[in-house]
């Protein structure tokens, strides 16, 4: 169940962040100083995170060796 839960959330996050709904659904509008670009950055998180927990940690490719 865990699992249908984090994909489900990794679609959405993902599905927001191509911006389907044209910029009608935006849960805070991008036009406010400094805070307009925030629900993108958690949607960015979001899909990260969602990515890392099935094993794909892409997080990784910016790593000093």
């Amino acid at each position: 169940m865990k699992k249908i839960i984090v994909f489900c959330l990794g679609v959405i996050s993902l599905l927001y962040l191509l911006n389907i709904g044209m910029g009608f659904i935006e849960l805070i509008p991008d036009n406010m100083p400094f805070v307009g670009n925030l629900d993108e950055g958690a949607a960015a998180a979001l899909l990260l995170m969602c990515l890392r927990y099935f094993g794909l940690d892409i997080t990784k490719l910016f790593k000093k060796k």
